[in-house]
């Protein structure tokens, strides 16, 4: 295939294996990033799940989090799972004072918002977009995004509540698709990048 998208995970903290995994399966070149001069080799970006506080602070540490953001609001497509919706936030609820966030959607996210570890669960998303009936989405205490701004589109609900969106170049999703063995919300990722290439 031509135009085949290189896309970095971002490699400081959670579930890194499988996002590569799933980004290969959707015939993407993926690798993971953990410093600046990688960040700059990938047309694209995908920020795993783990845990939003520890993840701002060692993308401080790592000196990845002014390149993260320049790099987002220079456009580059990016994707955020779980952990990484709530690093693409403008906006947090419940977060720690001293929570960084790279923005890139016009969105409040509530942290932990569908419960603790033990709450956690899969449920059947239908997602916009995304043919062949509803993705499986796995919810492991999970956000969800109180409401979203005039540029933002809403990709997919559950009980309610937004827990897919979308502005521009840049997907989040509450769930985590990388855990389930169906890579279309990464194929549609994919895509997303591979019409800017």
């Amino acid at each position: 295939m031509t135009n085949t998208p290189v896309i970095g995970v971002l490699a400081l903290q959670g579930d890194v294996r499988e996002h590569l995994i799933a980004l290969a399966a959707a015939d993407a070149v993926a690798r993971p990033v953990r410093r600046p001069e990688e960040l700059a080799e990938v047309d694209a970006l995908v920020i795993p799940g783990g845990e939003s506080t520890t993840m701002s602070k060692l993308a401080v540490l790592f000196g990845m989090l002014e390149p993260l953001r320049e790099r987002v609001a220079a456009g580059m497509p990016v994707y955020g799972t779980c952990a990484g919706m709530i690093m693409l936030a403008d906006k947090l609820l419940d977060g720690r004072e001293d929570q960084e966030t790279l923005g890139g959607i016009d969105m409040i996210v509530r942290r932990n918002a569908f419960g603790r570890q033990n709450e956690s669960f899969e449920a059947k998303i239908d997602f916009a977009g995304i043919a062949g009936g509803p993705v499986e989405g796995v919810f492991i205490r999970a956000p969800w995004v109180e409401s979203v701004g005039a540029a933002a589109e809403v990709l997919a609900t559950y009980d309610g509540h937004t827990v897919a969106v979308r502005q521009g170049n840049v997907l989040a999703t509450s769930f985590h698709p990388e855990l389930t063995g169906d890579d279309r919300v990464h194929a549609y990722f994919v895509d997303m990048v591979r019409a800017g290439l």
